[in-house]
């Protein structure tokens, strides 16, 4: 009974840790929903993504049921700055986490997407010959994404 307990706490407290994230680290539904509509924040639009050596390029997979969803956000990384080279489905459809995936030893490019999103997780997975230097998974958790500057 008390191991019951004791998990029982450990979910109740991490939902509203995980329910704080997003209210007070501005990733609420409403911030959600503007970039769903259009990207754009109060100020005329997200801000740009940090200079490094070259051009981000980014692959988009859409890890969602939604359609739609990856062609969205790829306009809204170009806005920023970043070179999407790819647009697709992943290779499934429930994610539920956003990942930035670095696909490169050096993993400063994926760290550069993850702040400008707003700092979803950053993995290492380095592939040799891929032409992306970045893969992004767009999970279910997608509302958690910073999409205003």
């Amino acid at each position: 009974m008390r191991t019951l307990i004791w998990v029982l706490g450990v979910v109740v407290l991490a939902l509203a840790g995980s329910w704080g994230w997003a209210r007070l680290g501005g990733h609420g539904p409403a911030a959600a929903r503007a970039w769903l509509d259009g990207g754009a924040g109060a100020s005329g639009g997200p801000a740009l993504a940090p200079d490094l050596d070259r051009a981000i390029r980014v692959q988009v997979l859409n890890g969602t049921r939604e359609g739609g969803i990856g062609t969205r956000l790829a306009a809204y990384l170009r806005e920023g700055g970043f070179h999407v080279i790819e647009v697709r489905n992943a290779d499934r459809s429930d994610y539920f986490a956003t990942l930035v995936v670095a696909r490169r030893e050096d993993p400063s490019a994926a760290r550069a997407l993850a702040r400008y999103l707003g700092s979803p997780p950053v993995i290492l997975q380095v592939h040799g010959g891929d032409a992306a230097d970045v893969a992004l998974i767009i999970g279910s958790d997608r509302s958690r994404l910073r999409i205003e500057p």
